[in-house]
């Protein structure tokens, strides 16, 4: 098979899957990754990128469906980006989870490993989410029977999800269900209110339109923190629509809104105003409170953060008199979570609002020995800084998906701790670090934990003890 253009390929049998949750094939010798398939079906494909030894297909024609497949619950499943594995039965995501955590660490990681720990699935595999941000836009995503028909405009104000891969559509969502009620509800009456009232739904290609985001969030204490964001200021508008929310949900505790104007929706470098409430959400994982602001990062699942958490907690076999070094620390979730068994702690973030957050969090929780610092951990760790606050037994880290700089991996050859404990939300960046941490460390524990059913991401943590 050379690389010329245009190839199409019939009854390629899908055999697994692989990074990114893409589906693989193997043709005289090539492996062949694709999406929308599942092993077991027999596909017709067509290359879209064709090299030496793999290549990249489309998925043109199923011809026989695996006997794995099921009957997705959501009459959105295909179009919306939320969820990529509905059709799969929970039980198999979770093998295929933890294949690709063991194919991960063994072929990029090349690591000597122990037996990998049965991956601890979600208890709820629907409306697992704490939190949800819908997109209203004008212009709604049109099935295929849509676009055929010439009466159907694509200029519909839609409230829901962005299509996926589609920048400028949004899936008109009847009910999502990743996240608990009164979601659904709430993001159904701010359309139905706004249309009825005339107001303008947002426009991403023109960069107007005055309703834009909203973001839900739901605590197991029983708190609801809504956040609406508006693409400008008119103040007697959105008093409007918020004293509606305000009015038809009494169980929101906390709503506020944000004035986006920006062509990203990011609401980072941006204030939220308090319209109603104390601004923020309080969450609870085991005895531990943490204080959520519409801006805070925190773990998305409680119930599995829990069980992360937990999963640290137990690699980290803490004797009491540890000083833990927590990189990443964002809100300080976890170093505060195993606050109550070490001597002293001492958090690392980039961002400095995180660094509030998590000072906040240990005042709330009263741990007094946590010191929290703003700054990159390969500037901050110096010997004057280990001079002040010590050297560490044991390090977390937990960085964001494109995992640590090789810088960063070389400083923690550098301290050379104890242990290490590495929690990561990308196997293969963490196999990559892991393989340049294997000079001086070895692999005591690996854990993978399903933190989002129906999609294709994985947490993995990993337990590392210094060679002697």
């Amino acid at each position: 098979m050379g690389k010329k253009k245009n190839i199409v390929i019939e009854d390629l049998v899908v055999t697994g899957y692989a990074a990114e949750g893409r589906s693989v094939a193997r043709h005289e010798g090539k492996v062949i990754f694709m999406e929308n398939a599942v092993p077991g079906d027999i596909v017709t494909v067509r290359l879209i990128k064709n090299k030496k030894d793999w290549a990249e297909a489309r998925v043109t024609k199923i011809t026989s469906y695996s006997s794995e497949r099921i009957q997705a619950f959501c009459k959105h499943f295909g179009i919306c980006g939320g969820c990529q594995w509905q059709m799969l039965p929970y039980e198999k995501q979770l093998e295929y989870k933890q294949d690709q955590v063991l194919q991960s660490l063994k072929r990029i990681g090349k690591l000597e490993l122990p037996e990998i720990r049965p991956i601890l699935g979600s208890e709820k595999t629907t409306q697992y989410r704490n939190k949800l941000e819908y997109t209203f836009s004008n212009r709604r995503y049109l099935v295929q029977e849509e676009l055929d028909d010439p009466q159907v405009s694509v200029l519909q104000n839609a409230a829901g999800f962005h299509a996926r891969g589609i920048y400028d559509k949004v899936v008109d969502v009847e009910t999502c269900y990743l996240q608990d009620e009164p979601t659904n509800t709430i993001r159904r009456e701010v359309k139905r209110w706004a249309i009825e009232h005339g107001q303008s739904f947002y426009d991403i290609r023109q960069h107007d339109g005055f309703l834009r985001n909203l973001q839900v969030r739901i605590c197991r204490s029983g708190e609801i923190m809504v956040n609406v964001v508006f693409g400008y200021a008119d103040e007697p508008l959105q008093n409007a629509l918020l004293k509606q929310i305000q009015i038809q949900f009494p169980s929101v505790t906390t709503l506020l809104y944000t004035i986006n104007p920006k062509w990203n929706d990011s609401i980072n470098d941006l204030l939220p105003v308090i319209f109603h409430g104390k601004g923020y959400v309080i969450e609870k994982l085991e005895g531990f409170s943490f204080k959520i602001g519409p801006k805070s990062f925190f773990q998305t699942n409680t119930a599995q953060a829990e069980r992360l958490y937990q999963t640290v907690r137990a690699f980290a076999a803490l004797r009491g008199t540890e000083t833990i070094y927590d990189l990443y620390c964002g809100t300080g979730s976890i170093g505060i979570f195993l606050s109550d068994r070490i001597a002293k702690l001492i958090g690392i973030e980039l961002i400095p609002e995180a660094v509030n957050d998590a000072m906040e969090n240990a005042l709330l929780n009263g741990v007094h020995h946590a010191h929290f610092f703003a700054g990159d951990v390969t500037d901050l760790c110096n010997e004057a800084f280990f001079e002040a606050h010590g050297r560490p037994d044991l390090i977390i880290t937990d960085p964001p998906r494109a995992g640590m700089s090789e810088k960063l991996v070389s400083k923690l050859l550098e301290i050379g701790a104890e242990k290490i404990i590495y929690v990561s939300c990308n196997p293969a960046t963490q196999a990559r670090d892991l393989n340049l941490l294997s000079e001086k460390y070895h692999i005591s524990a690996v854990q993978p934990v399903d933190m989002f059913p129906h999609t294709l991401h994985i947490e993995n943590v990993v337990g590392l003890f210094l060679k002697h």
